[in-house]
């Protein structure tokens, strides 16, 4: 019989040997053997060397902090995050909540070496039995790099391995660890441990979890409030207040044996500690809000939150864009103004309720930049219907979270008129308007792919100018004449001005490509205010057209700034806006918006009704800013025109560009320019631009008529009774628009 060798491993190997092997026995025995460790003059350095541990770094990547949005000015007007965290450092922190902390979690934290023997084999020993993982026995270093590695985990599996109560998971925590004790102090590790902890009820590090439980910051905590936090970090999920009252009665619990462990460690007195016990739980529940439905200026934080997810400059994929939105602790500053949003806020609700179904929307945007500075609408967001609330952006396009837009009916017509213009055309250039119009061939029109998209069959017809009569650039855009324009968009070409949108910045809400039909200068693309008021800008900038720009800096949480400036590009000559904003003055003056009236400095725009009355626009601007306001119905514009309507307490017959999106246009363009010093149009070229060509007027003198608004037949043109076009299954247009 052969002899038995003498076994020479140390009692710590022993025991990590019983725990591996995953018997009961081996469980019991170890548990047995436990009291003797210590005793037997095991230390770090030989249970290192017995496990061959070294010390193996970590990655820490940033943690998900919270992003903050704010206005021109710098105040802040939303945050989004992740997770709900705000770090902070440790002399922040109170000191009865370090004490807290340390007493229940790792009371010998700042006497033991990189791995505390006595509490990795409590852990290790409560892990296996309980099938589950509990941070009572582990170190606090050991604890942040739990978490390190549970919060860097993409996947639920991996997440699941980071804290699965395995002895390999176990043995490279503690490799981990020494690194960690290497490379940071004990208080940095302490720090770093009371920023990444959960507390639960969605508070991520102290300072979060201070003002969510308690309301006050992580440096105002007393001794109850230290308590409470410090006991819901081993199980934050039982013990979350906001779960039930249960979970409340743990917290509660948890609170008591904190304050118990603070005297055994001499940190309180028995008497603070039992008149501590007496408080109740203290937890105030206080809000952290987070996304636009919080924000003052929600459809504009939706325009910023888009933006940064589908712009590739903010982030190379939707993946990495979303990542950093929620978790890069950035700080970017916006266009918003609160001066200029305060004057839509204030000019909408004046004339549309928050109860009313159709809604009014618009936006201000500033010229030879594309700052946007306002992005007001009638209904609240949210996602409440009784309290007729809207979940989409209506100021907007799709890519920034809004829906399919409006028709822009007449608001259309300048890009015609700016098209004419560039073509040579002169102020007095013109033709007979009668009260119809019909395209003389299929052929008469072609789009920008060749194709013949006329149609001889269908009348455009005027609304409120009768029999038309000879009508020039100016009186034809000043009582927006249907007739007029469809022969001038005849003569231009639907192609060339459709290129001339396109160059101003015109696009379709839904993000498809512009319909391009014979009624195209009639507005029969849906779009949105951000969009009209920026291709009105091209005007008030002397053709300059700049990209709608909503963030000019981000500042991400090391401090780095990353700016960005307009993006603008020359489309239309100088001379050729002059013109245009001469023309468009007029409608102030002598046409559609004369009933209305200016707003006391040079200004220029252009009403547009759809047809059937299913949207009504006003666009205009300055040379210091442009503005475009929109109203329909977003529950379907043809099944819910505005027709024997009652909005803002008010009835209407039928809503024309200049019976409320005028007024709110003249009201809001008041307040938002107040203290902006007043500036001028460039006089008109009139050598270039005066007179007529080979088109004049007849020699008999042209009659005036002073358009009509209001409660009155159409305002515009763009109001005219007749159909939008729509495709009968082929590429035949059967009902064209306004």
């Amino acid at each position: 019989m052969q002899a038995q060798g003498k076994d020479r491993s140390s009692p710590f190997t022993n025991v990590i040997r019983l725990i591996a092997a995953g018997a009961a026995a081996g469980v019991l025995a170890a548990a047995i053997a436990l009291p003797a460790v210590g005793g037997a003059g095991v230390t770090a350095k030989s249970a290192m060397e017995d496990l061959n541990l070294k010390p193996e770094n970590l990655d820490e990547p940033p943690l998900p902090e919270r992003t903050i949005l704010r206005d021109a000015k710098g105040k802040q007007i939303a945050q989004f995050y992740f997770e709900n965290r705000q770090s902070t450092t440790l002399d922040k922190v109170a000191p009865i909540m370090k004490d807290a902390l340390i007493a229940i979690e790792d009371y010998r934290y700042y006497e033991h070496g990189p791995i505390d023997i006595e509490g990795t084999i409590r852990a290790l020993l409560k892990n296996m039995t309980s099938g589950g993982v509990t941070q009572g026995g582990s170190s606090i270093t050991q604890q942040y790099v739990k978490q390190v590695l549970f919060n860097a985990a993409e996947t639920d599996a991996e997440r699941a391995a980071a804290i699965a109560p395995t002895f390999s998971r176990k043995l490279n925590e503690l490799r981990y660890a020494l690194a960690i004790e290497k490379k940071y102090t004990k208080d940095q590790i302490l720090e770093k441990y009371f920023n990444i902890a959960y507390f639960g009820a969605g508070a991520y590090g102290i300072q979060a979890a201070a003002k969510r439980f308690f309301g006050k910051s992580a440096a105002e905590l007393n001794l109850v409030e230290a308590a409470t936090l410090a006991g819901s970090v081993q199980n934050p999920n039982r013990t979350d207040p906001n779960v039930s009252k249960d979970s409340r009665a743990a917290l509660l619990e948890r609170r008591n044996l904190v304050l118990d462990t603070m005297v055994l460690r001499g940190k309180i007195t028995k008497p603070e500690a039992d008149a501590a016990k007496t408080t109740k739980l203290g937890y105030k529940d206080t809000k952290f809000p987070g996304g636009c439905e919080t924000s003052p200026y929600p459809y504009f934080c939706l325009y910023v939150q888009h933006e940064i997810l589908n712009n590739e400059e903010f982030g190379k994929t939707p993946e990495e864009r979303k990542k950093r939105l929620q978790r890069g602790g950035l700080t970017i500053k916006t266009t918003i103004d609160p001066q200029m949003q305060k004057a839509a806020d204030k000019a909408i609700k004046k004339w549309v309720s928050t109860k009313d179904k159709p809604v009014a929307a618009q936006a201000m945007v500033v010229p030879g930049t594309g700052e946007i500075k306002a992005m007001a609408a009638s209904r609240k967001f949210g996602n409440n219907k009784k309290k007729n609330e809207m979940s989409y952006n209506v100021v907007a396009d799709a890519k920034h979270g809004g829906g399919g837009g409006f028709q822009q009916g007449s608001t259309a017509k300048p890009y015609t008129l700016a098209a004419a213009l560039e073509e040579g055309y002169k102020y007095n250039d013109g033709f007979p308007s009668p009260a119809g119009y019909n395209a003389p061939s299929y052929g008469a029109f072609r789009d920008c792919k060749g194709n013949r998209v006329g149609e001889p069959s269908h009348q455009v017809r005027n609304s409120s100018e009768g029999g038309g009569g000879f009508k020039t650039l100016q009186s034809g855009t000043w009582g927006s004449v249907n007739t007029f324009f469809m022969k001038l968009e005849e003569r231009v070409g639907l192609c060339k001005t459709v290129k001339m949108a396109k160059k101003l910045g015109l696009k379709r809400a839904d993000g498809q490509p512009l319909k391009e039909f014979e009624t195209f200068t009639l507005g029969i693309n849906e779009t949105d205010p951000v969009t009209v008021a920026s291709t009105y800008a091209v005007f008030a900038s002397r053709g300059m057209y700049c990209k709608p720009l909503a963030i000019t800096e981000i500042v991400d949480r090391f401090g780095k700034a990353q700016r960005f400036k307009p993006k603008c590009s020359r489309e239309l000559d100088e001379e050729v806006a002059d013109a245009v904003n001469g023309i468009l003055s007029g409608v102030f003056t002598k046409g559609t918006m004369s009933g209305v009236g200016g707003i006391g400095r040079d200004a220029a725009g252009k009403t547009g009704t759809t047809d059937g009355y299913t949207a009504a626009w006003f666009a205009g601007y300055t040379p210091n800013l442009a503005s475009a306001v929109s109203i329909g119905d977003p529950r379907g514009a043809f099944s819910h025109d505005l027709i024997g309507v009652t909005i803002g307490g008010r009835p209407y017959g039928y809503v024309y560009g200049a019976s409320i999106s005028g007024p709110i246009w003249k009201q809001s363009m008041i307040d938002a320019l107040k203290g902006v010093e007043p500036a001028d149009f460039h006089p008109v070229n009139m050598e270039r631009f005066g007179g007529c060509g080979d088109i004049c007027a007849p020699k008999r003198v042209e009659k005036d008529e002073k358009p009509r608004d209001g409660d009155g037949p159409p305002d515009d043109g763009g109001g005219d009774p007749f159909e939008m076009f729509e495709m009968d299954g082929g590429n035949r247009p059967i009902t064209p628009a306004n």
